[in-house]
Order: structure tokens, then sequence, then C-alpha cells
């Protein structure tokens, strides 16, 4: 799966699928979402493009 994530407040970062649909996540949220695909946040970019 990819997608794409952008953090829009210290607490909150949107995520954005191939697919179309987007979701706006807590900081424990995201965590949870990441560690499901084996992948952790980089926090020292403002963007990230993730591709699995």
């Amino acid at each position: 799966m990819s997608f794409n994530i952008n953090r829009i407040n210290p607490n909150q970062t949107q995520v954005s699928f191939v697919d179309g649909h987007f979701e706006t996540l807590t900081n424990e949220e995201l965590e949870e979402l990441l560690s499901q695909y084996g992948i952790r946040e980089k926090t020292d970019e403002p963007e990230s493009n993730i591709i699995n």
C-alpha cells in the first residue's frame, strides 16, 4: 500500500492513500498505522512520502 503523510499540526497528520481517500490521525493513531507496515516515522522532515 502506498500513501503520503503530511503533518498538519504538532499532534495531527493527514494521510493520503493512493485510492484517493485520506484520514487525519493523531500521533498515536499514526504510530499504530506505521507499525502495521513496519515503518518508523522520520520526524526531521516536515513532509514524507512513504511507499510500501
